[in-house]
């Protein structure tokens, strides 16, 4: 057995305990290493990663540590042999003596620094296990959350964190099952609680007095022991294994209505059908990548992100670069003026239940008011500015070109407190910065859609279109902030206080009331389909052409309206979904739970037909295209609100 031992200023001793019957261990020193300096400095856990050669380790300080343990090794030998006089290292009788045999000869053995440390990643109350399991690292602490690491260059790269539940916030240890479930073990006010990460649900609760005390849990098929020590005296907790009387018919996939989802794209898997990938986000502030087969019409999440800590409100993505499946950039916004960013990579896995295997890695994180977070006696102060809601994503496009050779990403997003903002990603540092914002709108702006406009000659303009709760849609010019907000974080190395927006190109009051459904699409003459729905019922639909301005401002850019159409009355209750699918198609779809199909015809549009859809509350619609076997054309759309439905 492997015993670590941590002593003054630092230093933590490695020891190889070797038991043998009738006689004393036979100890021997393998390592010294030092952990990083702080108040209390001694470790909590630790695991090795054999096949690197490296030791995993957490500390009390909430950091997480990587050493090599491959040169420990080799300087043990040298070290066991000089103890021994030069003799045999393997001495039968030689360490009967700890002194003698180990600390009187530990600075033959050099004093190793880690690798890589990841301090305070599980805040002040200490990192509580470390696990290794197929190829990832599980670290688990008293701050609610566990965490899935891998190892890149030696170095510790944090994928993902997890929160099993509300209220659970000591994490002590993970256990995975030969039947592929995650038990989270942990305590929850004053109970040990195991908590199943497949079913989400509390497999035991155990009323022990809470977690400051030594424990120790068991489970086989057919019994749980758990013991603990109260007040002094040693309990025993044991109960048989009964069988379970509970269905689940339908799992749910989330624990309140889904307020956004998106079509990631669709895998061909040798055996399967094509199966879908779908993203959705709810309010119960989570958003959950999951799997959608056409032959068992059955919803499998693949991975649940769960950073927020408000509602889920918006999504958008961009595609990547995958050879193999489908590679995603997604972004994330809600409550709390939060935005998180994921790297997506689903593959066809043939030996899974969803026969898609999806990796996650965090990429970044965004909040208005961290500094408020940061400020001590906060609860003194009275806060300014009101919590700020994220209503609508969008990717900006076509930002790495020959006039833009950078490697920032660019998102827009509505925002509840009446601006519209730009944030920048730098993938590589794994940063998200505001760069850009207006408050024109001076209302909640509630959707807002990017576009690239490309002139003849190559030139291209960036073009945002944003629609707020008075019912005006307004069009920008984003191109110029965009190529001053590069300069200005090349300068600042991804540092810089936001610009402020130029005024839109062009207002047009469309609604009477809020926009809840805004969609752009290009023409193949060049224009562009600007469709919107409202809490009004109505749809209004306008072409729109790019061109140069005339004048002065001749490197600028104009927006002319050449055609208008509204549809007062078009539903019954709000219109919460719209899609352009060809210039002279749209889908609408509504809270009256009817999806509709309208003729764009010159000055007017006509319904084509209407289908009722069984999900109440709709929140959002999203469609693809397919084309079949036969070449023939089909148009899908996946709905959401108090559920998911895909026709």
């Amino acid at each position: 057995a492997a015993l670590l031992a941590s002593g003054p200023d630092g230093e933590m001793l490695w020891l190889d305990v070797t038991h043998r019957p009738g006689q004393a261990p036979w100890v021997r020193l393998m390592g010294r290493y030092l952990l990083p300096p702080c108040k209390q400095r001694w470790h909590t856990c630790a695991a090795f990663l054999p096949e690197e050669g490296l030791l995993v380790c957490g500390d009390r300080r909430g950091s997480l540590l990587l050493f090599s343990c491959s040169s420990s090794l080799g300087a043990a030998a040298e070290s066991t042999s000089i103890a021994n006089g030069g003799t045999d290292p393997v001495v039968e009788d030689c360490c009967n003596e700890l002194e003698s045999s180990c600390l009187l000869h530990r600075g033959a053995l050099p004093l190793e620094s880690p690798l890589s440390v990841l301090f305070g990643l599980h805040g002040k109350t200490g990192v509580t296990s470390v696990t290794i399991h197929k190829g990832y690292i599980y670290s688990t602490g008293r701050d609610g959350v566990y965490r899935q690491l891998h190892l890149q260059d030696q170095q510790l790269e944090v994928l993902q964190k997890h929160r099993p539940c509300k209220g659970l916030q000591w994490i002590e240890e993970l256990r995975f099952t030969s039947d592929g479930d995650l038990l989270v073990l942990g305590f929850h006010a004053d109970n040990f609680v195991v908590w199943s990460s497949r079913t989400g649900e509390n497999l035991h609760c155990i009323p022990c007095g809470g977690g400051h005390r030594s424990w120790s849990y068991c489970s086989s098929p057919l019994a749980e022991t758990f013991a603990f020590i109260k007040s002094g005296d040693v309990m025993l907790y044991h109960r048989k294994a009964e069988p379970c009387e509970q269905q689940v018919l339908l799992a749910s996939l989330h624990g309140r209505e889904i307020t956004c989802v998106r079509h990631l794209g669709a895998l061909e898997v040798p055996g399967h059908a094509t199966l879908n990938v779908f993203v959705t986000g709810s309010e119960d502030t989570t958003a959950c990548v999951l799997v959608l087969s056409e032959n068992s019409r059955a919803a499998v999440p693949l991975a649940r992100l769960s950073d927020h800590i408000s509602s889920v409100r918006a999504l958008a993505f961009t595609m990547g670069p995958g050879d193999e499946g489908l590679s995603a950039l997604l972004f994330s916004a809600g409550g709390r003026a939060q935005i998180e960013c994921y790297q997506l990579l689903c593959t066809g896995d043939t030996v899974s239940e969803s026969a898609v295997a999806c990796q996650v890695i965090h990429v970044a994180s965004h909040r208005l008011d961290k500094h408020w977070e940061q400020k001590k006696n906060r609860h003194k102060l009275v806060k300014m500015d009101p919590e700020t809601r994220y209503m609508s994503l969008s990717v900006v496009p076509g930002t790495s070109t020959k006039q833009l050779p950078t490697p920032w990403k660019f998102l827009a997003a509505a925002c509840s407190d009446g601006s519209v903002r730009i944030f920048g990603l730098l993938e590589a540092a794994r940063k998200l910065v505001l760069v850009a914002e207006s408050f024109h709108h001076q209302r909640c702006v509630l959707k807002v859609e990017a576009f690239l406009h490309t002139w003849a000659g190559g030139e291209r303009r960036h073009l945002l279109c944003s629609a707020a709760t008075d019912g005006s849609v307004a069009f920008w010019d984003i191109t110029g902030p965009i190529m001053n907000v590069v300069d200005a974080l090349h300068q600042g190395e991804g540092e810089m206080q936001p610009l402020a927006l130029d005024a839109p190109l062009v207002t047009i009051m469309a609604h009477s009331c809020g926009v809840n459904s805004l969609h752009i699409c290009k023409t193949p003459e060049g224009q562009y389909l600007v469709a919107s729905g409202s809490d009004d019922g109505s749809i209004h639909v306008c072409l729109l052409e790019v061109a140069l301005g005339r004048g002065e401002a001749a490197a600028g850019t104009c927006l002319q309206v050449l055609e208008r159409v509204s549809r007062p009355c078009a539903h019954a209750a709000h219109v919460t979904g719209i899609r352009v699918l060809r210039p002279d198609l749209l889908l609408s779809a509504s809270v009256d739970q009817r999806l509709t199909l309208w003729n764009r015809r010159p000055g007017e549009l006509v319904p084509l037909s209407t289908t009722f859809f069984h999900v109440p509350d709709l929140a959002e619609l999203d469609c693809w295209e397919v084309v079949e076997a036969g070449g023939e054309l089909q148009y899908y759309c996946v709905l959401c609100g108090q559920g998911l439905e895909v026709l």
